[in-house]
């Protein structure tokens, strides 16, 4: 069974940071793009970073870019998104994804496991 597991959210002032925390089980880890997604209220979901499955590529929104930091844990089965100088409009659900994509990890509809999500709320 494929299971991928937030946990990390919380409430944060403008400026501080936090660390989510993904761990992922049930599917072959190192064939899998994963992805951080986040949808605030009222809003598209989008993306935030991804990582292809020869862990080669990175992207990042233009909005994280230089604040967010995608890394794998020494498990390998566990990604980690360290969130810094956070702003009022990063408040979402934050959600990691795993997809088989095998180049290109940007497409969102191309993820096919899902996380539950976590909050992240920033205040001014």
């Amino acid at each position: 069974e494929v299971q991928l597991v937030e946990s990390g959210g919380g409430s944060v002032q403008a400026g501080g940071s936090l660390t989510l925390s993904c761990v992922a089980s049930g599917f072959t880890f190192d064939d899998y793009a994963i992805g951080w997604f986040r949808q605030a209220p009222g809003k598209h979901r989008e993306r935030v970073v991804c990582i292809n499955s020869s862990r080669s590529s990175t992207h990042y929104g233009e909005s994280p870019r230089g604040r967010f930091t995608m890394s794998i844990g020494t498990a390998k089965n566990t990604v980690f998104l360290q969130m810094n100088s956070l702003k009022p409009e990063d408040t979402a659900v934050y959600y990691c994804a795993a997809g088989h994509l095998l180049v290109d990890c940007r497409p969102m509809n191309d993820y096919d496991h899902w996380g539950q999500g976590t909050q992240v709320t920033v205040s001014s």
